[in-house]
């Protein structure tokens, strides 16, 4: 159900239908637009009694919500989620006619190493630093990452080149560290289901970045953004990283025609991970334009000054100068598109 408030309808009148929803046993979720703000409401098991909202004070209408993904939907809210990311250097906006890039290596492995690319990324203009801190692995015997030492590191990062930081959490004592560190938390492909750590990233006071499973379908994609706003966390943007197929040619199978689908049915921003939608270094520019012309929101990718030495996913890291072409070419392709790289 969504309740949809007059163009001119006060703060008060607002807050009022709110607390009426509220009243009833259910959930509100006001989410301003920019010409009106709708409420949706969540938590019914059955029809809610329309008479009831539609003569409070500023409502025009009750519309019902057939899709599963109620906050998600552009029934609630037609006009695209803008997120704006404060880091030190200034504000990254993701989604409407911006486009933002995200790059770092896979894992944060020594101070060394985290500094010497995050000053070669600050350089291309890049101002979001992915780095795992926690690393969820196929093989329990492979690297886990540092953990807290490895955010610590971030952090210092952040405060030296004036990146913002973007990490995973993959449980919950993991995302209240990774909260307390990190200016956006990532949900990866292997936890997207992970309800209960969506319900704790949904009450999270940061923005969120969830990856689409390696499996995942459209809705069942949306449905697992629908748990993180359904918390009141509104702040939510997409990932595609790639699913599993029959094709052996690459890791993953980066399925593209996901981003104007999501587009069609969400207003949230929606990113492409080409690093992990190939596995291989030599695809990671050339979908990242695909990427860009398709109408991704942003790219995450993978970045190291040593990749044949990283202690997890070099063969799909890029070098820094690779890095540079993909800035510069990113551009210019959203020129086209009437956007712009930030």
């Amino acid at each position: 159900m969504l309740v949809v408030m007059q163009s001119h309808a006060t703060p008060e009148q607002i807050q009022a239908v709110c607390a009426r929803i509220e009243s009833l046993g259910l959930k509100a979720h006001p989410i301003p637009g920019a010409l009106r703000t709708a409420i949706g409401i969540t938590g019914n098991k059955g029809a809610v009694d329309l008479g009831i909202l539609e003569a409070l004070p500023g409502v025009v209408e009750c519309i019902p919500v057939s899709k599963p993904y109620k906050l998600v939907s552009r029934d609630a809210k037609p006009e695209d989620t803008v997120l704006r990311i404060p880091t030190p250097s200034g504000e990254v906006v993701i989604g409407g006619d911006k486009i933002a890039l995200i790059a770092g290596p896979c894992a944060v492995e020594t101070e060394e190493q985290l500094m010497t690319v995050a000053e070669r990324i600050a350089k291309t203009g890049v101002r979001l630093l992915r780095g795992g801190a926690f690393k969820p692995r196929t093989s329990p015997y492979s690297f886990q990452g540092h953990g807290e030492a490895a955010l610590k590191l971030l952090a210092k990062a952040r405060e030296r080149f004036g990146l913002g930081i973007v990490t995973e959490a993959v449980d919950h004592e993991s995302l209240d560290l990774v909260e307390r560190y990190a200016d956006v938390i990532q949900i990866g492909a292997r936890n997207m289901q992970n309800f209960s750590l969506l319900k704790r990233a949904g009450r999270a006071k940061k923005p969120v970045l969830l990856k689409r499973g390696i499996s995942a379908t459209l809705d069942e994609f949306l449905m697992a953004a629908e748990y993180l706003l359904s918390e009141g966390n509104y702040n939510v943007m997409l990932c595609e990283r790639g699913v599993r197929t029959f094709a052996d040619h690459s890791r993953n199978t980066l399925d593209l025609s996901i981003v104007p689908a999501v587009k069609k049915r969400s207003h949230l921003p929606i990113l492409v991970d080409p690093s992990h939608g190939t596995g291989l270094r030599s695809k990671v520019l050339p979908l990242s334009r695909a990427a860009v012309a398709v109408g991704a929101d942003g790219l995450l990718v993978e970045v190291h000054h040593a990749p044949d030495q990283a202690l997890s996913d070099g063969m799909q890291s890029i070098l820094p100068s690779e890095l540079e072409q993909l800035v510069a070419e990113a551009r210019q392709i959203a020129a086209v598109l009437h956007r712009s790289v930030n």
